[in-house]
Formats: C-alpha cells, structure tokens, sequence
C-alpha cells in the first residue's frame, strides 16, 4: 500500500483553499471533501519558508505521470474560475488538483477519479510559465470574434 507523502501549504493560500474546500464538502462535493482532508493534514509554512519553491502551490506549473498511460504532463494548478477551457490549466477542486497540492519532486499520491484508483508522481515544479501556449484564451468581449457578415449579393 502506498503511503501518504507529507505536504506543505504555504500559509497566504491557506484561508482561501480551507474556505474553497469547506463549502464544497458542505454541499456534498467529493473532491471537495477530498482537498479538505489534504489541507487538514498538511503543514502549514510561511511564504519565506526555504522549500517552498519546491512545492506544488496554485499557480505552480507541474510536470507530472500517472499511472494509467497517460504521457507525462505539464500543467498549471489554478484557482477554479481560473479554468476557462484550457488543458493546460487543472483546478485546486478537481481530484487530480488536490492530489497535487502541497507535493515535491518525487511524491506519488493516490487519488480517486470515478471510483478508480490512480497514482500521480511529480517530476518537476516551477513557479515560470514553461513553453505552454493556452488553446483557448478567455475573451471578454462582447461581440463575436468573427465580424464578417458572410457573403453578399452583388
């Protein structure tokens, strides 16, 4: 059986991801009920504490693998209206973004997805972008993107 690696919470995202997790489990929410439980057992450390760097906070970018195939995978653990539809971002309150939180190169953790098993190992953290281009970036214009009325008769 795989042991839980310990975790570190740096402590200005402490109160929001408590809150976030509370009332999430508060309305039944699985992965919300999980992320709950990663921050009640993790430690919590200042933002100058000298291993932080190699932690997985939000915002971090983290190169991982699991152990369902999957290529490895670089990823941006983000806030959940920090989504949008952009592959390369994975929200704090999903079950592959709790997992995450808190882990250092080398960590595997076990989580949940669909009643199934999975096992996610970091290989890298860093807190700059790597060479990820969103495929789709939030517009918050209100017209369409495509002002060409279509063809017109002559």
């Amino acid at each position: 059986m795989l042991s839980l690696p310990k975790i570190a919470l740096n402590a200005s995202d402490y109160p929001r991801l408590e809150q976030l997790a509370r009332r999430a489990a508060h309305r039944g929410d699985l992965d919300g009920i999980f992320l709950l439980g990663e921050i009640n057992r993790a430690e919590i450390v200042p933002d100058t504490w000298d291993d932080l760097p190699s932690r997985v906070t939000v915002g971090s970018w983290v190169t991982f693998c699991t152990n369902w195939g999957v290529p490895r995978r670089i990823v941006q653990l983000v806030w959940p209206e920090e989504c949008w539809s952009d592959p390369a971002r994975i929200s704090i309150l999903t079950p592959l973004g709790a997992a995450l939180i808190g882990l250092r190169v080398g960590d595997q953790m076990p989580y949940l997805v669909a009643g199934c098993l999975n096992v996610v190992r970091v290989e890298n953290v860093t807190r700059s972008s790597p060479n990820v281009v969103p495929l789709v970036r939030p517009s918050r214009r209100s017209r369409p993107l495509d002002d060409d009325p279509g063809p017109s008769a002559a």
